[in-house]
């Protein structure tokens, strides 16, 4: 069995897409799904059991023998959201008691960070582990992450778990996450109707001049493939904390452009003034270092390849959202 938290999620949803494709079907799904409309996630896909979180460790006592892995996807990822005590027992302590789990039962613990750790990205994006305690997150989301990788830090168990820092990943299934939801999701339906969009005007404009502030974005297809590769068996032995992006910066302005070109539209682009308390915390530059991680995972050899993001835009966009489709 492999224990998927977050499971109708969209990186957790696609996990167990994956999977599912991949013939596994063994899987124990751990989300609170609530009144919304998260639960389409999962339909149309196989899986052995549906619980929620606060009943998992009540769940899970016994059946140690029983699981191979877990995925731990699941946590608040609103980076607005200003309860930190319920950041802390929601994402950190949570985290921490599972990780404990399946270290004493020696299950395969694979869990999400995130890049949101990396702060305004003036020390960098590499996830080399020996500058951890460096790092200095902008929001309670991002510390809250990075509290469970300090703690893996301090244990020293970052040679028997794996971390995963998502970069931005958008693509199918993120319907549920309103306004925490992907640029594509947010502007199609308003871009195929009028035709134009607006972009946040640059906060640093001797920096970035207006749309030009860049992210590591990724296809949640290629997060997804990323993610399960750590569940192979030649690489078990794997272990530490691993970026998760394309490794390539991207301007708001070129996602936009990709984004008229799947709505086959000439481009139309105004800007407006950033919030200012999204201004606070806002990251105007991303960009992982995959070097660590291709080190390993070959993209020739294991067939790891990335889509390209004109492509993932245009596959995202056609297939999925002008149809109301889910993955």
């Amino acid at each position: 069995m492999i224990v998927i938290t977050g499971a109708a999620g969209m990186i957790g949803s696609g996990v167990v897409r994956h999977l599912n494709d991949l013939g596994q079907y063994n899987l124990l799904l751990v989300d609170d799904l609530g009144s919304g409309e998260k639960w389409k996630n999962l339909t149309q896909k196989r899986f052995t059991d549906l619980i929620s979180r606060h009943k998992i460790f009540e769940y899970l006592r016994g059946r140690e023998k029983e699981i191979s892995a877990i995925i731990h996807l699941g946590a608040c990822s609103d980076t607005t959201e200003t309860n930190a005590d319920y950041l802390f027992e929601n994402n950190t302590r949570f985290s921490i008691q599972l990780a404990k789990y399946a270290l004493e039962a020696n299950i395969r613990f694979i869990y999400a960070s995130s890049a949101a750790t990396y702060g305004d990205g003036k020390l960098g994006f590499s996830d080399d582990e020996a500058g951890l305690k460096e790092l200095k997150p902008l929001n309670m989301y991002g510390f809250s992450k990075h509290l469970v990788d300090l703690w893996m830090q301090q244990e020293n168990v970052l040679t028997r778990v794996v971390g995963l820092k998502y970069f931005n990943v958008f693509g199918p299934n993120e319907y549920h996450k309103k306004h925490m939801s992907s640029f594509i999701l947010k502007t199609t339906d308003i871009a195929e109707q009028t035709g134009k969009i607006s972009l946040f005007q640059s906060n640093d404009p001797l920096r970035f001049a207006h749309g030009e502030q860049c992210r590591d974005f990724i296809y949640v297809k290629d997060a997804v493939r990323m993610t399960c590769a750590f569940l192979l068996p030649e690489y078990q032995h794997i272990s530490g904390i691993y970026n998760i992006g394309m490794g390539t910066p991207t301007t708001w302005n070129q996602m936009a452009e990709y984004l008229f070109y799947a709505l086959q539209k000439p481009s139309s682009i105004s800007y407006q003034e950033m919030p200012v308390n999204l201004s606070k915390q806002y990251q105007n530059f991303t960009c992982a270092d995959m070097k660590k991680f291709r080190t390993i995972f070959s993209e020739k050899e294991n067939k790891l390849p990335m889509t390209p993001l004109k492509e993932a835009v245009r596959e995202y966009v056609t297939s999925y959202l002008l149809r109301k489709e889910r993955w």
